[in-house]
């Protein structure tokens, strides 16, 4: 396998990453019937980064990931269970 190739793979598997994150940030961010605005400004957490975190556009500090998962009454590693769990089973990013 070709560097290139190898470079596109990594990549494919962060989007997947970002995408299950910003499936459960809207998700949660919803059901507590919050806003963009007033949910960012309850959490400090800038409303285009998690719009950007929503879309899964971005990727997040470990301090950022930490306030979503308080923000729904997660311990943060629960929250990252709820991420893995919408990865396939056999995920992993660098095999």
């Amino acid at each position: 396998m070709d560097s290139d190739n190898e470079k596109l793979i990594l990549q494919e598997k962060k989007d997947a990453i970002l995408k299950a994150l910003g499936e459960i940030v809207l998700k949660h961010r919803k059901q507590q019937n919050k806003g963009i605005n007033i949910f960012s400004y309850e959490y400090d957490i800038g409303n285009g980064l998690l719009s950007k975190l929503e879309k899964g556009q971005i990727d997040t500090k470990l301090t950022t990931l930490w306030k979503l998962a308080n923000a729904f009454n997660y311990k943060c590693s629960d929250f990252v269970k709820l991420i893995e769990e919408k990865l396939p089973q056999d995920f992993d990013l660098y095999n």
